[in-house]
C-alpha cells in the first residue's frame, strides 16, 4: 500500500503525529507543531475536520439536555477548530516542509473540503469505523485509508473489513483502545496478532502514557503508528492528557527506527561480523593433542578442544575421526575446514597486470616469503608489534616492496582517532601514529625498492551511538588535518582507507563518519594532498547501506587510489568475504580499476584469510588472477 512514494507495509514504520485539535484553534500553534513533529522524525502530521452541524444533532449543539460529557466535548470542539482556509495553509506548509499532511474527516462535507486540498490519504477515527456511509464516500476518493479500531467489537471490525475488501479498497487497520489515557491493563496489545488474521496490514494507535507500549507494538508487527502530540499535557482540551510531548515523541521515533533495524527479515539466523570476531576469541576449536605426522589416521586420542575458536568447530569431531592428516602438525595446531576435504589449496606463482601482495604479520613474514614472490608485503601491525625488535624477524634486503597497515587499536584499548574532539585522545593518537611512521621508515632498509612506503590507516572519526549530522563532519576533518600537520611524514605516505559506516573493532560496533562517501573523500584528499586505500569490501557495505551505486562510487574513488584491499561483501554486515561469494561484480570493477588506477597495488583482504597457512589468500589470488 502506497501513500505517495511511501510504502506502508515495508521495512519502515509510518509514524503519524496526531495533532488533532491540540493546536487549540490556533493556526500559528499548528504550524509550530508541524515543525516540531518534523524535527522529531514523524512521517506525517494529522489533523481533524468537522462540520459540527453535519456531525451532531441540533439538540446536542443547542445543549438541550445532553449528558455533561457530551456537552463538555462539544464546547471544546467548537472552540478548538481550524477553518478550511487554515487547513489549506497548514497543508501547504507541510508540503513545503516535506512532511505528509493528513486529516480525519468526521463527515461527508469535510471529505469534500479535504478533496479540494488533494490530500494523499485519509484517517478514519475509531468512532467512525462502523459509519459505512462515510467510509463509502472515502472509498470513492480512491485514496488509501487508515482506520482505528477502538470502541469496536470483533464482529464490527470484520464487517467493515469485508465492506472495504468488497470495494477493493487499500487500507490499514490500527489496533486501538479509545480511552484517554488508556490503562495498560485494557490495551491487550497481543490482539495485534489476531487483527492480522482479519487484515494483514496492521498498525497501532496509542493513547497510553509513555512510549514503551507503542514500541512493543512495532515489535509485534505494527507498520503504522499514531500517537497524539502536544507541547504541554496540561493544556485545556480533550486529547492533551493522552498525548506525547516533544521529547517523548522524538524518543518514540528514535526507538521505532532502532527496532526497525533490529527486527531484520527473520528469514534466517546470520552470524554477524561482531559475533564472528567474538567467536574467534572466545569459542573453542579442535586441535592436535600431540605432534602428528602427515598421513596419520586421526583417532580420538589425537584430538583436544581448546580456545580460541580460530579452527575447526568441535561439532566436527566425529567427521574428523578416521581422516588422514594432510600436513605435519605440531601439538595444539588447529584443524581447519579444509582438513575435512581430500585436497589443499597451496600457494603458487601468480601473474597480475598490477603490483600485488599479501597481508602479513612480523611472525609469519618468513613463512610467506618462502612460499611466494609478491611485488609487496603489507605489514599489519598490532599495538604490541610497535615494541618488537624488527631485526628478529627480518634480515638482509628483500627485492619486493612493502606497505604498512597502522594499528586500529593502541594500548589501553584506545582506537586510533586523529579526528577526535577529545584533545588528549587526539594527541595520544598523534604520538602513536608517529611511532608507526618511525617504524615504517626503519623498515625501508630491508626493502630498498620502496622509496616512499604507504601507511594504510583508519584515521578515526568514530561515534558510539549514531552517525554524525552532516554539518558536524567538517570539524572532524579539520582536526584530522591538524593532526597531519603535527606528524613528521618525511619519506612515507599516509593513505586513509575507505570505510564502512558500521566498522567492527574487536567484537563491538561503532559508527564511522569519515572517508565513507566518495565526494567527501575526493574533496578532502585534494585539500590535504592525500591518496586513498580503496577498500572494496568496506565501500560495498557502504553502498548497500546508503543505496549508493557502488560502481559509480568506484569511478570517483579509483582516480585517487594508491593501494587496494580486495575482498567481497554482502548486505551491510558481510565484510571480507571470499572473492566471488558476495555482491561485487569483480569483472565490472576490474574495468574501472584498470581505467583509473592501473598502477595501484593490491592485497586480498579476506576475513581470517591467514588461517591454515594463508589458505584464504591463495583461494582469493587464484580467483583474482582470472580477473585483475
Amino acid at each position: 500500500m502506497q501513500i505517495s512514494d511511501y510504502n506502508l507495509g515495508g521495512k519502515n514504520v509510518f509514524v503519524i503525529a496526531e495533532i488533532g485539535n491540540n493546536h487549540n484553534g490556533s493556526v500559528e500553534l499548528a504550524l509550530e507543531m508541524v515543525d516540531a513533529a518534523h524535527e522529531a522524525g514523524a512521517n506525517c502530521v494529522k489533523f481533524q475536520m468537522r462540520n459540527m452541524s453535519a456531525v451532531y444533532r441540533k439538540k446536542s449543539l443547542d445543549k438541550q439536555g445532553e449528558d455533561l460529557g457530551t456537552e463538555y466535548v462539544l464546547d471544546l470542539l467548537e472552540r478548538f477548530q481550524l477553518s478550511q482556509d487554515e487547513h489549506k495553509q497548514v497543508a501547504q506548509y507541510c508540503e513545503d516542509k516535506g512532511i505528509f499532511y493528513m486529516c480525519t474527516p468526521w463527515d461527508s462535507d469535510s471529505v469534500i473540503a479535504l478533496e479540494a486540498l488533494d490530500v494523499q490519504a485519509y484517517k478514519v477515527a475509531s468512532a467512525d469505523l462502523t459509519n459505512l456511509p462515510l467510509i463509502e464516500k472515502l472509498v470513492a476518493t480512491k485514496k488509501p485509508l487508515i482506520l482505528s479500531t477502538g470502541m469496536s467489537s470483533v464482529e464490527e471490525i470484520q464487517i467493515t473489513t469485508s465492506f472495504l475488501n468488497s470495494r477493493h479498497a487499500e487500507f490499514v487497520l490500527l489496533h486501538c483502545n479509545s480511552t484517554y489515557p488508556a490503562p495498560f491493563h485494557d490495551i491487550n496489545l497481543n490482539w495485534i496478532n489476531k487483527l492480522k488474521d482479519i487484515h494483514p496490514l496492521v498498525g497501532y494507535s496509542g493513547h497510553e502514557r509513555g512510549i514503551a507500549v507503542t514500541l512493543a507494538a512495532v515489535g509485534l508487527g505494527a507498520k503504522v503508528v499514531e500517537r497524539h502530540f502536544t507541547f504541554d499535557r496540561g493544556m485545556e482540551g480533550p486529547d492533551h492528557a493522552a498525548s506525547l510531548e516533544r521529547g517523548e515523541f522524538k524518543a518514540l521515533v528514535a526507538g521505532i527506527r532502532e527496532i526497525e533495524e533490529a527486527l531484520g527479515d527473520g528469514v534466517e539466523r546470520v552470524i554477524s561480523q561482531g559475533e564472528m570476531i567474538n567467536r574467534e576469541n572466545l569459542a573453542k576449536s579442535l586441535v592436535a593433542s600431540i605432534d602428528l605426522a602427515q598421513g596419520t589416521i586421526i583417532e580420538p586420542q589425537h584430538l583436544k578442544v581448546l580456545s580460541p575458536g580460530q579452527g575447526l568447530s568441535a561439532q566436527n569431531y566425529e567427521q574428523l575421526l578416521g581422516r588422514t592428516v594432510q600436513r605435519d602438525m605440531l601439538e595444539e595446531d588447529y584443524f581447519y575446514p579444509s582438513d575435512l576435504q581430500d585436497t589443499r589449496v597451496e600457494p603458487k606463482s601468480y601473474k597480475f597486470n598490477r603490483p600485488w601482495g599479501v597481508p602479513v604479520r612480523y611472525h609469519d613474514f618468513g613463512e610467506y616469503s618462502s612460499k611466494i614472490s609478491p611485488d609487496c608485503f603489507e605489514f599489519h601491525l598490532s599495538y604490541s608489534d610497535l615494541d618488537l625488535n624488527i631485526d628478529e624477524f627480518l634480515m638482509g634486503e628483500y627485492k619486493c616492496g612493502f606497505v604498512v597497515h597502522a594499528p586500529e587499536l593502541f594500548s589501553g584499548s584506545r582506537l586510533m582517532d586523529l579526528a577526535s574532539p577529545d584533545e588528549e585522545y587526539r594527541q595520544y593518537s598523534v604520538r602513536e601514529t608517529q611511532r608507526v611512521i618511525d617504524i615504517t621508515r626503519s623498515l625501508k632498509r630491508y626493502f630498498p625498492a620502496t622509496k616512499r612506503p604507504m601507511i594504510v590507516a583508519n584515521i578515526g572519526g568514530f561515534t558510539m551511538d549514531a552517525l554524525l549530522p552532516v554539518h558536524q563532519l567538517a570539524s572532524y576533518y579539520e582536526r584530522f588535518a591538524d593532526s597531519l600537520s603535527l606528524l613528521d611524514m618525511d619519506g612515507v605516505e599516509l593513505i586513509p582507507q575507505t570505510m564502512a559506516p558500521f566498522p567492527w573493532h574487536f567484537g563491538g560496533q561503532r559508527y564511522q563518519n569519515l572517508f565513507v562517501h566518495a565526494d567527501e573523500c575526493r574533496y578532502w584528499c585534494e585539500k590535504l594532498d592525500l591518496r586513498m586505500c580503496f577498500d572494496i569490501s568496506h565501500s560495498r557495505l557502504m553502498s548497500n547501506h546508503f543505496g549508493v551505486d557502488f560502481y559509480e562510487f568506484a569511478e570517483k574513488i579509483a582516480p585517487i587510489t594508491g593501494h587496494l584491499h580486495l575482498g567481497d561483501a554482502s548486505g551491510v554486515n558481510g565484510e571480507g568475504l571470499q572473492i566471488g561469494e558476495g555482491d561485487i561484480d569483480f569483472d565490472r570493477l576490474a574495468i574501472i580499476l584498470d581505467k583509473h588506477c592501473p598502477e595501484a597495488s593490491f592485497i586480498p583482504e579476506i576475513w581470517q584469510g591467514h588461517k591454515n597457512g594463508g589458505e584464504g589468500f591463495w583461494i582469493a589470488l587464484e580467483r583474482l588472477e582470472k580477473i585483475i
